[in-house]
Order: structure tokens, then sequence, then C-alpha cells
């Protein structure tokens, strides 16, 4: 397949390695003729711009820094755009902005090309090894077609639906991911503020329901999925009793706890709705009101 690659950086530059490694032509631009020069070595043909990358490829790959450069290259002076043939697939690689993916995905449309928001999770290192994993939106066609190549640069690849979903769903999971990392930050330093070892912490924490992922493989599907609040693994007021103490031990401590402390606050408020005996779960509801949307699914998932 002729594969157009723009964008040469700590990411890209992996991804598109691992695209010519694959067998694929790969055709690449990048501000810097320099930092392809590695690719050029190994066979990769240079473009003066993106819309000549665009002209020579069936499909076009970008890893940008963010939504503005994401814009100017596609839809720019001398753009992908400008240079897309009909049936083409445009693929964006990078983490940017779901409202400007769907606003180039109705410019390429309008041209009969494809549009995808494919970003991608696992780092410099997943993107050297090809283990990253990657989230799609867009049409199923176009997916199916330029899903081989994602698969050259990652273990995961998943079809999220719609132009723009696979960038909400990476949106989300990093905002859950760093929120969670300072979470454990948090509890790590008042383990050790209170005498525990460190390692010792990290043990407990792999061996216990955190560790073991539990809110993913089973609180999330069998609990929120079903709304089955009623019958409770651990209860709203047990949560709310340790919550607590843990607090009360970090302000003996004088340890900051910003983020358990409003974690705690949300506990209270499903408390002071009577939903202490239900599953600790049911707070999504209070969530679930305030954005006028509910998590369900038809079926609950085995």
């Amino acid at each position: 397949m002729r594969v157009g690659f723009i964008g040469m950086g700590k990411m890209g530059l992996p991804m598109a390695a691992n695209i010519l490694k694959a067998g694929h032509t790969l055709i690449v631009h990048d501000i810097d003729q320099g930092a392809a020069s590695s690719l050029l070595e190994q066979g990769a043909t240079w473009a003066d711009t993106p819309r000549e990358v665009a002209e020579a490829s069936e499909v076009v790959m970008t890893s940008l820094p963010g939504p503005t450069e994401v814009e100017a290259v596609a839809l720019g002076h001398d753009g992908i755009l400008s240079g897309i043939q009909e049936g083409a697939i445009y693929a964006d690689m990078s983490t940017g902005s779901a409202t400007i993916l769907r606003h180039i995905h109705a410019r390429f449309e309008a041209r009969k090309a494809f549009v995808l928001d494919a970003p991608v999770s696992g780092g410099i290192i997943g993107a050297e090894q090809g283990t990253l994993a990657v989230m799609v939106g867009g049409s199923q066609e176009a997916y199916e077609r330029a899903k081989p190549l994602f698969e050259t640069i990652g273990k995961g690849v998943t079809h999220v639906g719609e132009i723009g979903t696979g960038t909400v769903a990476k949106l989300v999971h990093n905002a859950i991911s760093m929120t969670t990392r300072i979470v454990v930050q948090e509890g790590l330093v008042l383990a050790v503020k209170a005498g525990v070892d460190p390692n010792t912490m990290l043990e407990v924490l792999l061996n216990a329901s955190f560790g073991k992922q539990l809110i993913l493989t089973n609180h999330i599907p069998e609990i929120i999925f079903t709304g089955d609040f009623d019958h409770p693994r651990f209860s709203l007021s047990l949560s709310h009793k340790d919550v607590g103490l843990a607090l009360d031990l970090a302000k003996e401590l004088d340890v900051p706890m910003a983020l358990i402390e409003m974690a705690d606050q949300r506990i209270q408020e499903g408390m002071d709705r009577g939903w202490g005996d239900q599953d600790n779960m049911v707070t999504v509801r209070l969530q679930e009101e305030a954005a006028g949307v509910e998590v369900r699914v038809n079926e609950a998932r085995s």
C-alpha cells in the first residue's frame, strides 16, 4: 500500500518506521527534513508538502503536536485536502479535538475521501515496539481498509464508532489515567508518612481489588452497565467510613489529600441521597444526573 506519513516526531518516526518495515511504500514529510533521514536511508520517499504526500498516497497518516497543527496540515495551503485522491483515506494519529476532526471530515467527504481519527496510547516504547493501543473513529469501510496499517503499529486496535469517537475515547482514557495516578500518589505518600514501606504498599495495591483492576473487569460491566446497585459488593456506607478514616489519618499527619477529599464529598452526596446501603458504584448516578445521560447497556457483558 502507498502510505504517506506526516510528522516525524518522537511518536511519528517509529510508527512510520514500522509501516515501512511491514513492506509498504512510504512517502514522508516534516517541517524538518532531517527528522526523516533514517527513513529516507531505508527507502522512504520525501515530499516537500502535505499536498504532495496526499497526491502520492492511498492512505495519509499524521502524528502532530495538537489540533492547530492538524487543521493546518489537513486544510491549509498545500495541505492534505488539496491533494487527496477520491476514495483515499486520511488518518490522524494525533491526540486532538473531536470537533476539529469532524470539521475536517466534512471537508474531505465533499472530495469523496475518508477521514479517520486514530489516536494512540502506549508512549514512545510502544511506538517503537509496535504495541500501541489505537482508538479509531470513522466509517467501518475506511477502518477495515486502514486496519492492516494500524496493526503494524499497535496490538490493540479498536473501532470506537463514528468520526471523532476515537479522539473522545483517547481523551477520556488519559483523563482517567492521569487522575488515577495523582490519587495513587496521594495515597502512597500518606502510607509512607504513616510508616508503611513503599514496596510493601505497592504489594498491597497489586494484591487487592485495585491492582486486580476489578473496577474494569467486574464493577463497571456488572454494576454500572446493568444498574444493579441494590445488591452491594461493598456498600457506599462502608466506603464512606473507610475514606473518612483515611482522611482522618491524613489530617493527623498533615498530609494534603485534595483529590481524595473531593471523592469523599461525592460519597457524602450519595449518603445524603439515602444510598448508603447500595453498592458504592451508585455514585455514578450523581454524574449521570448532572450530564443528563445514563451509562447502561442492554445486556450484561459475559
